[in-house]
């Protein structure tokens, strides 16, 4: 080989081993045909830009599609070019503006820098910044700003739009058990419908609970919508949704963070859009009330109390003596009309009597069902039949509570407080400089603002306490009145349905209508209840 001929050789490796290794980044953010002829056009003038610079070397083209530019979470090839950037697969970035890298100032900076870091730079063409120049940071904030305004000013517009058609009747969702959507109307599916009307009789003029249909739908071989199996969930959407009366009601969701794109329940946060008579019905207007009245009453929570606080107060407590489950409250209705609340075992409410199932195996229970007026009255006998010292007992409770309500905070120091809460939102504020400057992570950052967040609260809610304690005083000679009325009822016996039954109650045992066993916490032993409404009560 000649000497030229080696020499030029050597060259040749030279040049090719200083190339820098460059990978591209596109993006298009809708599905539609136009927008996939450019993604495909975009792929393809990048490989073409960086193959005319002869310095450059192809890495990879990395392309999104259909995917929104405001958050980086659901990138996928965004996210995994970042990692081959920091294992040192290539060198440099290109990609053709801000808005197609990252529309969220704080993402853009974030990573740019984090790339930098590694050595990794990026060029955004359009905007004409290399994040390897020493003024690129303040320009890269500036742009992306803008286009993160752009992009907020973007989803303003949408949701306008949207809020518009739909104040017009246009549809916005998908087919429904009853209903199917199509170009933006509601055209009833009567296989669908059939379910919905059945749905409705059963639990209207029946009177049969959400579980109950449940499984009898299942049983009988009837396919839910969008769901393996049915569930008294499923049963409990159907019976409130009004589309199924044919009112609609659209907005029901909202997405409060253009940047995550995250959906919340609409709580009033923003107005509905109600059009009542919207479209054909499935069911009636007064069979849809009528159920939801039902529901309504079950649902309805004691007076001044939370929902939930203590609705069933037997809930759990109430043990089925033939197979073991737990009983479940139902409500049923009299002759009269008239509706009350009992109580029923769980495995003879799911699959009923007991028979063979088409798996082959035994199901089902003969447990016998208990008035919850009747197990209420069984602890009345129960608590009356307790030997103790009355006075006592009584004594104590009140003293303890009475020690506890003339509790005054009023010393605490409300200005300290106020002050301590200030000087964290500006420790808050401050972390905003501190990221930006490098010195913490986005996670540390994240992490440092959440905390203050949650002392502010803690310090708030002290403040709070003390505006209620400086209002009590006037009160609490009334309320020590009522809580020893109160104390007194119950250790005579008066018959209660609230957490006092919950607290000493640690399991009533239904064996048969003449036979009920009932366990207390504070004593270890049992009490027998006939239908004699005798109690065999041990002394002690």
């Amino acid at each position: 080989m000649s000497i030229d001929k080696y020499e030029t050789m050597n060259q040749e490796r030279m040049i090719q081993h200083t190339k820098r290794k460059v990978a591209a980044y596109c993006r298009v953010s809708t599905d539609n045909e136009d927008q996939a002829n450019s993604f495909e056009s975009q792929q393809r003038y990048f490989r073409q830009y960086i193959e005319r610079n002869p310095d450059w070397e192809l890495y990879e083209v990395f392309a999104d599609e259909g995917i929104s530019g405001t958050n980086t979470k659901k990138r996928k090839e965004f996210n995994r070019m970042i990692a081959c950037a920091k294992n040192g697969d290539f060198d440099l970035i290109v990609t053709k503006e801000i808005s197609r890298f990252a529309r969220n100032t704080l993402d853009s900076i974030y990573y740019t820098r984090d790339l930098k870091k590694n050595g990794v730079g990026v060029i955004f063409m359009n905007d004409n910044i290399n994040t390897l120049d020493s003024d690129a940071e303040l320009r890269l904030a500036i742009m992306s700003s803008i286009a993160q305004e752009e992009s907020r000013k973007t989803s303003e517009r949408v949701k306008w739009g949207q809020k518009r058609q739909m104040e017009q009747g246009v549809v916005f969702g998908r087919s429904m058990l009853g209903y199917d959507v199509k170009d933006g109307k509601m055209y009833i599916n009567e296989d669908g419908a059939e379910i919905v009307r059945l749905i409705f009789h059963k639990f209207v003029n029946e009177g049969k609970g959400t579980h109950v249909i449940a499984r009898e739908l299942q049983e009988e071989g009837i396919r839910p919508m969008r769901v393996k199996e049915w569930q008294n969930t499923v049963i409990l959407r159907i019976i409130r949704n009004e589309k199924y009366c044919g009112d609609l009601v659209q907005k029901k969701t909202y997405t409060p963070d253009f940047l995550s794109h995250e959906k919340k329940v609409n709580l009033g946060q923003e107005e509905f859009v109600i059009i009542k008579d919207h479209h054909e019905p499935v069911i009636s207007r007064e069979l849809f009330d009528r159920a939801n009245r039902i529901l309504d009453e079950k649902s309805r929570s004691q007076e001044g109390k939370s929902k939930h606080s203590s609705r069933y107060p037997f809930s759990g407590k109430i043990k089925c003596g033939c197979c073991g489950s737990s009983y479940v409250a139902r409500y049923k209705t009299r002759k009269n009309g008239s509706r009350y609340k009992a109580w029923r075992c769980l495995e003879a409410t799911r699959h009923g009597s007991p028979h063979v199932d088409k798996a082959g195996n035994m199901v089902g229970c003969r447990g016998l069902s208990i008035r919850n007026e009747d197990a209420t009255h069984i602890m009345y006998l129960v608590t009356r039949s307790l030997q103790y010292n009355k006075k006592k007992i009584t004594g104590n409770l009140v003293s303890i509570i009475k020690s506890i309500i003339v509790i005054d905070s009023t010393g605490t120091d409300y200005e300290k407080l106020k002050a301590q809460i200030k000087t964290i939102e500006e420790k808050r504020t401050n972390l905003i400089d501190i990221y930006i400057s490098g010195d913490i992570s986005r996670d540390e950052f994240t992490a440092a603002r959440a905390k203050c967040d949650n002392e502010i609260a803690r310090l708030q809610s002290v403040i709070d306490s003390i505006d209620k304690q400086r209002e009590r005083p006037s009160k609490q000679q009334e309320l020590a009145t009522g809580i020893t009325e109160a104390v007194n009822e119950l250790v005579d016996g008066v018959e209660y349905e609230d957490d006092f039954y919950k607290e000493i109650l640690d399991k009533m045992v239904v064996i048969d209508k003449d036979h009920i066993d009932v366990y207390l916490n504070l004593l270890p032993f049992k009490w027998s209840y006939t239908a004699a409404k005798s109690i065999n009560c041990p002394q002690g």
